[in-house]
């Protein structure tokens, strides 16, 4: 179980003006800003759950991820994971936990990826039965047998980061921290890593956090939305409770033949043509049913389409309309 509460993280930054005099006088006379980073972060995930942890730049996502890492300690609040108080139990509570950041490496840059998976056996102690096992079973999940021996510096971006998140599982954690896990990928490298991440959560009831701007990440694994802005949570919840909660149109395609004399109240026409008519609902003031049922006493229906916003346009809206 992972717990916050009321956490807070402030960051004190140093602030200039351009130029060589502004540089001099900041020698002798510093200015600073505070940077909220963390207000008030409230929120508790249980074991084996898939969480989307999202919000534009500077949110404060990587803080959060931070501090439940052991990297960062808060300024006030409590942090609880499974019995363990991250920046004080580091030692012991690494060894729980996974974490892969998009942007990093944790394989060495020269040497083949072999021998960094070695290197990761001895920092975690890992039984050797256990990490062969551990290995033989990444390595034919993920198709790893040929890039064991390549050194970290010659394999593609998908290569590496199927390496990482091998790195980040063996020593089988209870907890993996996903930061970007697919920045940079091509389609087939997502796909085959948002299946794993699946097969390892299903299998091992790994609880996954993870953090990307890539909203057909969070469809494809998240059961859980939390959504960060300036620094407070502003959502937590499904997909489907965030539509509802921001989102009240919906629009209908719908092809007939016929003579269509009238169109209903609260409705509004996008495109009219002889055979075709794309219109603008409010879901607050009607319903899909109710405008079918209209429309279908006048002419023969052949087709419908109804769409809705996607995850991006969604979550878009939510930050409008409740960032702060």
């Amino acid at each position: 179980m992972i717990e916050l509460s009321h956490v807070c993280k402030n960051y004190r930054v140093a602030k200039r003006s351009s130029g060589f005099k502004e540089a001099v006088k900041a020698v002798f006379s510093r200015q600073y800003t505070t940077v909220h980073a963390l207000t008030d972060i409230s929120f508790s995930i249980p074991d084996g759950e898939i969480v989307g942890y999202i919000g534009p730049n500077g949110a404060g996502k990587s803080t959060t991820i931070k501090i439940m890492s052991g990297v960062l300690t808060p300024d006030s609040g409590l942090c609880n994971i499974n019995g363990y108080i991250p920046w004080k139990n580091r030692k012991e509570y690494t060894k729980k936990i996974g974490v892969v950041f998009g942007q990093r490496s944790q394989l060495w840059w020269d040497v083949p990826v072999i021998d960094s998976f070695e290197l990761l056996k001895e920092m975690y102690e890992i039984d050797p039965a256990v990490y062969r096992n551990s290995l033989d079973e990444l390595v034919e999940l993920l198709n790893l047998e040929d890039l064991l021996k390549t050194p970290t510096r010659v394999l593609s971006l998908g290569q590496r980061m199927k390496c990482e998140i091998a790195a980040s599982l063996l020593h089988h954690p209870d907890i993996l921290f996903l930061d970007e896990p697919t920045i940079g990928l091509d389609t087939v490298s997502k796909l085959a890593i948002r299946q794993f991440i699946k097969k390892i959560n299903r299998e091992r009831k790994t609880t996954v956090i993870l953090t990307t701007h890539d909203m057909q990440d969070i469809e494809a694994l998240a059961e859980r939305i939390l959504l960060m802005g300036k620094g407070t949570l502003i959502f937590d919840g499904s997909l489907e409770t965030m539509g509802s909660a921001v989102n009240h149109t919906k629009h209908i395609n719908i092809k007939y033949d016929g003579d269509l004399l009238a169109v209903p109240e609260g409705v509004t026409i996008i495109k009219s043509t002889a055979e075709q008519i794309i219109v603008k609902i409010d879901t607050t003031q009607t319903t899909v049913p109710d405008i079918l049922s209209t429309f279908s006493n006048q002419v023969e229906i052949k087709d419908i389409s109804i769409t809705s916003p996607s995850v991006e346009e969604l979550v878009a809206m939510m930050y409008r309309d409740f960032a702060l």
